[in-house]
């Protein structure tokens, strides 16, 4: 009886080898704005976050990046200071507008991961409120998952509302917009 069932579970082993059943394993980034408060020291802000699994690999993954100045001084209002890239604790990532989700592929998710590493990397003070900011940062990144982005100056310093132009400008995404 025992040789019989190890027949029977090589035997189905066997079957289940020979089939390659397809990955079910994927990375979604969302595009997120945060309001901010400034009587409570939280700027307005957008961000990516970057979350599921690796087809490769099955390399699970929960990431987001921001892009800011590493000290929010009065000097921000006169020109470039020094950056960062800014990781937001998961508690503020869910009080944040998730305005798109789009799922992608391993290669793109490690294109944006040579993206964000690219502006992690800028020589000198590289964040400036009105030519390199989260903003000019996550309409790169949107860039690399096919969105059409632009950077009114009226928008520059409204991460929402930027959003939510990004949103009417690709409805192809089925972003959603925030009031």
């Amino acid at each position: 009886m025992n040789r019989l069932r190890r027949a029977w579970a090589a035997a189905f082993a066997v079957f289940f080898a020979t089939f390659a059943f397809p990955a079910f394993a994927a990375v979604t980034v969302h595009f997120q704005s945060f309001d901010g408060s400034v009587l409570f020291g939280r700027y307005p802000h957008t961000f990516v976050v970057m979350e599921g699994t690796l087809d490769a690999t099955g390399e699970r993954i929960n990431e987001n990046y921001g892009f800011t100045a590493r000290s929010v001084t009065p000097a921000v209002l006169r020109g470039p200071v020094e950056h960062m890239i800014y990781v937001e604790k998961q508690k503020y990532v869910e009080e944040t507008n998730r305005h798109i989700s789009i799922t992608v592929d391993d290669a793109t998710y490690w294109r944006i991961r040579r993206e964000v590493d690219a502006w992690r990397n800028i020589e000198g003070d590289g964040y400036d409120l009105n030519r390199r900011n989260c903003i000019h940062f996550v309409g790169a990144i949107a860039r690399i998952v096919g969105a059409d982005v632009d950077y009114p100056s009226s928008l520059l310093r409204r991460p929402r509302a930027w959003l939510n132009r990004v949103v009417a400008r690709n409805p192809q995404l089925h972003g959603r917009q925030f009031d």
